[in-house]
């Protein structure tokens, strides 16, 4: 039963059969975390932002991965459009206060806005981040508790360049792929649950 980083080792270390490959099993979780990191997002990724902007912009946050919503924190909320930079620049070349921001974009490790903010106003919103890395102090996360079975197909997934053609690499990635949509289909229910009916007259 996988409970820790330790006892999710020890199982990929079962499934495998390869007393060869023991010491490359954590850089097998990282990368399954990676691959994690890009193919979902869940609430237990979600976290909220806040920041004042500062000579024009604001950094973006630890682990960040995609934002979900912006909007700048004044008298009445108002939501932020996303632009690429280029439509920033293009849009807004004065680059000093200029008014209140209406659109943002990513440039690098920050975002930008237009029109150039014309006051530290706060930005507000929020963004899917990558969980914090499972290692020997950090030994457990959502996925330990709720779906430790993705992380292990995952981890075995990423053992199939070491194991050459053996025919357990695709099982083991059509059971990752099974968990994946199993949790998919959860958060998308999570996300309907509570809703009206709508009643039409006959």
């Amino acid at each position: 039963m996988i409970t820790s980083y330790a006892t999710l080792q020890t199982s990929i270390a079962g499934f495998l059969h390869r007393s060869d490959m023991t010491d490359i099993i954590k850089e097998l979780i990282a990368d399954a975390e990676f691959r994690i990191a890009n193919e979902l997002r869940i609430r237990a990724m979600e976290a909220s932002f806040s920041s004042a902007i500062s000579s024009g912009v604001v950094a973006l946050p630890s682990g960040f991965l995609e934002w979900q919503f912006l909007y700048i924190d004044d008298t009445s909320a108002q939501k932020l459009e996303r632009k690429d930079a280029e439509w920033i620049y293009t849009n807004y070349p004065t680059r000093a206060g200029s008014g209140k921001p209406v659109f943002f974009a990513r440039e690098g490790d920050n975002v930008i806005f237009g029109p150039y903010a014309d006051s530290a106003y706060t930005v507000k919103g929020r963004y899917y981040k990558k969980l914090d890395a499972l290692s020997d102090s950090n030994t457990s996360n959502w996925f330990i508790t709720n779906a430790p079975d993705l992380l292990r197909y995952g981890a075995l997934c990423e053992a199939a360049p070491y194991m050459q053609d053996d025919p357990r690499i695709g099982v083991w990635e059509r059971k990752y792929e099974q968990v994946k949509q199993r949790i998919k289909a959860t958060e998308r229910r999570e996300n309907t649950s509570g809703s009206l009916i709508n009643m039409r007259a006959g």
